[in-house]
């Protein structure tokens, strides 16, 4: 296990409970640890991908009458991960010893989250989660060869959208980003009134400003909510740190308006946005994030992410980073 206590003592979205409940068996990779995920007894277990006899991965088993069983000598693991059935001795009561290593595992949002030491704080928060005014859509997963924090500093970048995404969420002749204000509490960063053009922001085919704020929730989870009309659209965008060079996101998608739109579409249009992005934050070197602001240039209009960086920095995260 990687040996960042930030990040191992954080929750960390793995799955969705919709593809555990129908795989009932499968494998993730988190922070360079490979992890088991199976489902028992209507809930979600994640334990170390490895069985404690000869070192087979449990996720090529199966899970049968809500045990896992190991594929190579069968050995059989109740819930609690403690091995009870032995079928080279069937007679004998397995040892103490004989159980799988077991992490802590919450099911939030309709995602799957893992913390692979103590949890130092709760999953995040998503303000627009338990409001009924809003229409919740999932997108994702988004595969990034590519450094987690450099992903979450992308989702940060509005200066960006006029080129990246033109015609979607910008556009090259209204390129000025304002004036904006960026706080930093023992909650994270809030960045305010950052007001961007976008040439169809509400679905009516007329080109305004809009206004962003941002909040970094967590050092792999950010959200933002986006106003300009009486429509809102806010997203909460996580991502789980697969190796240092490697993540996978998720994104929800929350708005008050556009009921009748097929979900669908609206998945549809985020895919195409994100795969955007994946070339370009794939694209940037170093691979690690830099924290010594000396090492790239930066602008008034990067005020969120030097914000995001000194934050990493204060917080003592050294995986993903340089």
């Amino acid at each position: 296990m990687i040996n960042d206590p930030v990040l191992v003592n954080d929750w960390h979205p793995v799955a969705t409970v919709a593809e555990l409940q129908a795989k009932q068996l499968m494998s993730a990779r988190l922070l360079d640890e490979e992890i088991v995920l199976w489902w028992a007894n209507g809930r979600s277990l994640a334990w170390q991908d490895l069985c404690i006899h000869r070192g087979t991965k449990l996720s090529l088993g199966r899970v049968a009458e809500n045990q896992l069983h190991c594929p190579y000598h069968g050995w059989v693991y109740d819930e609690s991960g403690q091995c009870i059935h032995i079928p080279a001795h069937p007679d004998q009561v397995p040892p103490a010893k004989a159980r799988a290593k077991t992490y802590q595992i919450k099911e939030q949002y309709g995602l799957v989250w893992v913390c692979l030491g103590e949890p130092a704080h709760d999953i995040p928060a998503f303000a627009e989660w338990d409001d009924a005014s809003y229409r919740k859509i999932m997108s994702g997963p988004y595969d990034y060869a590519a450094a987690a924090p450099r992903a979450i500093e992308n989702f940060l970048d509005v200066a960006h959208f006029p080129f990246v995404h033109a015609g979607y969420l910008g556009d090259p002749q209204h390129s000025e980003i304002n004036d904006y204000d960026v706080h930093t509490g023992p909650d994270g960063i809030v960045a305010e009134n950052i007001t961007v053009y976008q040439p169809n922001p509400d679905g009516t085919g007329e080109g305004k400003n809009v206004t962003y704020t941002y909040r970094v929730l967590r050092p792999f989870t950010a959200y933002f909510i986006k106003h300009g009309t009486s429509n809102s659209f806010a997203a909460l965008f996580t991502i789980a740190p697969i190796t240092e060079t490697a993540c996978r996101a998720w994104m929800w998608m929350a708005m008050n308006y556009g009921h009748d739109v097929p979900g669908d579409e609206i998945r549809a249009f985020q895919d195409e946005v994100t795969g955007q992005d994946v070339p370009i934050v794939q694209s940037q070197r170093p691979e690690l994030l830099p924290l010594d602001l000396q090492a790239e240039l930066h602008l008034r209009s990067d005020r969120t992410a030097i914000a995001y960086r000194q934050w990493l920095k204060i917080l003592g995260l050294t995986f993903g980073v340089a």
